[in-house]
Protein backbone atom coordinates (compact mmCIF):
# COMPACT_ATOMS: atom_id res chain seq x y z
CA UNK A 1 0.00 0.00 0.00
CA UNK A 2 1.32 3.76 -1.03
CA UNK A 3 0.43 6.77 1.01
CA UNK A 4 1.67 9.48 -0.93
CA UNK A 5 2.04 12.90 0.68
CA UNK A 6 2.67 15.01 -2.43
CA UNK A 7 1.77 14.43 -6.36
CA UNK A 8 4.84 13.38 -7.53
CA UNK A 9 5.17 10.00 -5.03
CA UNK A 10 2.20 8.87 -7.24
CA UNK A 11 5.05 7.82 -10.03
CA UNK A 12 5.64 5.23 -7.85
CA UNK A 13 2.57 3.65 -8.37
CA UNK A 14 2.67 3.54 -11.87
CA UNK A 15 5.76 2.61 -12.16
CA UNK A 16 5.08 -0.51 -9.73
CA UNK A 17 2.10 -1.60 -11.85
CA UNK A 18 4.65 -1.39 -14.72
CA UNK A 19 7.12 -4.04 -12.88
CA UNK A 20 3.88 -6.11 -12.47
CA UNK A 21 2.72 -5.51 -9.02
CA UNK A 22 -0.36 -4.42 -7.85
CA UNK A 23 -1.23 -1.65 -5.68
CA UNK A 24 -3.17 -0.01 -3.35
CA UNK A 25 -3.01 3.61 -3.31
CA UNK A 26 -4.28 5.44 -0.44
CA UNK A 27 -4.89 9.30 -1.38
CA UNK A 28 -6.58 10.31 2.12
CA UNK A 29 -3.68 12.52 3.78
CA UNK A 30 -3.48 14.73 0.60
CA UNK A 31 -5.49 17.54 -0.17
CA UNK A 32 -9.03 16.36 -2.13
CA UNK A 33 -7.21 18.94 -5.22
CA UNK A 34 -4.21 17.33 -5.13
CA UNK A 35 -5.37 13.88 -4.09
CA UNK A 36 -7.69 14.23 -7.79
CA UNK A 37 -4.62 14.69 -9.66
CA UNK A 38 -2.47 12.51 -8.33
CA UNK A 39 -5.25 9.83 -8.70
CA UNK A 40 -6.28 10.72 -12.59
CA UNK A 41 -2.11 10.85 -13.15
CA UNK A 42 -1.73 7.63 -11.78
CA UNK A 43 -5.17 6.24 -13.91
CA UNK A 44 -3.66 7.64 -16.72
CA UNK A 45 -0.12 5.57 -16.63
CA UNK A 46 -1.93 2.63 -15.38
CA UNK A 47 -4.02 2.90 -18.39
CA UNK A 48 -1.24 3.29 -20.76
CA UNK A 49 0.68 0.38 -19.63
CA UNK A 50 -2.82 -1.22 -20.32
CA UNK A 51 -3.37 -2.09 -16.96
CA UNK A 52 -6.59 -1.96 -14.63
CA UNK A 53 -7.80 0.16 -11.59
CA UNK A 54 -10.96 -0.14 -9.30
CA UNK A 55 -11.90 2.29 -6.74
CA UNK A 56 -11.67 0.53 -3.12
CA UNK A 57 -13.52 3.45 -1.11
CA UNK A 58 -13.07 7.35 -0.49
CA UNK A 59 -9.77 8.01 -1.78
CA UNK A 60 -8.49 4.50 -2.11
CA UNK A 61 -7.80 2.84 -5.20
CA UNK A 62 -6.24 -0.69 -6.69
CA UNK A 63 -4.02 -0.55 -9.10
CA UNK A 64 -2.92 -3.64 -11.21
CA UNK A 65 -0.81 -4.82 -14.18
CA UNK A 66 -2.83 -6.26 -17.22
CA UNK A 67 -1.85 -9.62 -16.09
CA UNK A 68 -3.90 -9.48 -13.33
CA UNK A 69 -8.07 -9.22 -13.91
CA UNK A 70 -10.26 -7.11 -11.38
CA UNK A 71 -13.50 -8.27 -11.05
CA UNK A 72 -16.42 -7.35 -9.01
CA UNK A 73 -17.48 -9.28 -5.81
CA UNK A 74 -21.20 -9.67 -5.48
CA UNK A 75 -22.97 -7.32 -3.64
CA UNK A 76 -20.42 -4.69 -3.62
CA UNK A 77 -20.34 -1.36 -4.98
CA UNK A 78 -16.71 -0.92 -6.99
CA UNK A 79 -17.13 1.04 -9.67
CA UNK A 80 -15.98 -0.35 -13.48
CA UNK A 81 -14.37 3.12 -14.09
CA UNK A 82 -13.69 5.86 -12.34
CA UNK A 83 -14.00 8.94 -14.65
CA UNK A 84 -13.01 11.74 -12.14
CA UNK A 85 -14.58 11.02 -9.58
CA UNK A 86 -13.08 11.14 -6.24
Amino acid sequence: MLTPLAFDEGLKAVLSVRQQHTVVLNLSRMEPALAQRTADFVIGGVVALDGHHARLGENVFLFAPSLVAIKKLQNTTLPEQLGNEL
